[in-house]
């Protein structure tokens, strides 16, 4: 079953319970889908997994800023919906997968220092698309690079 599939599932679904909060954050990840398809590239599950990472860490990054301004309400509005969106994604490495498979990728490109952090990154982000975040890998990588 596509994600499209069990997206328009999961929307029935909420339709009929009348659940509107998880509503509204499946009709945004359907949205996302529907561009994807019409664009250029076409879909995939690795585009629409990167489409949902970048529509999750918008939702945290607004959250982040509604929280500083003091809309708490308008944070967990936000929250809600990055929690419904990573529902759809697969499950993120935990730190020590990460440094396990970070690791990995530092011996294979026979890196040995920070000057070798641009070849181990594209390496990491491409290997690890999916699986963990941006900023996951690159402090895993610093950390690695640096000896800490």
């Amino acid at each position: 079953m596509s994600l499209e599939e069990k997206i328009n599932g999961e929307i029935k679904a909420a339709m009929l319970s009348k659940n509107t909060k998880r509503l509204e954050a499946l009709r945004s990840i359907k949205a996302e889908i529907l561009l994807l398809n019409s664009s250029e590239k076409g879909t995939s599950e690795e585009l629409e997994a990167k489409a949902m990472q970048k529509m999750v860490k918008q939702r945290k990054e607004s959250a982040e800023i509604y929280t500083s301004q003091n809309r708490p309400e308008l944070a967990e509005i936000e929250l809600f919906q990055a929690s419904v969106i990573e529902s759809f994604l697969p499950k993120q490495m935990s730190a020590d997968e990460l440094q396990t498979a970070v690791t990995g990728i530092i011996a294979s490109a026979g890196a040995s220092s920070m000057a070798d952090m641009g070849k181990v990154m594209g390496l990491a982000t491409k290997q690890l698309a999916g699986k963990a975040e941006g900023k996951a890998i690159s402090e895993m990588v610093k950390k690695l690079l640096s000896g800490n």
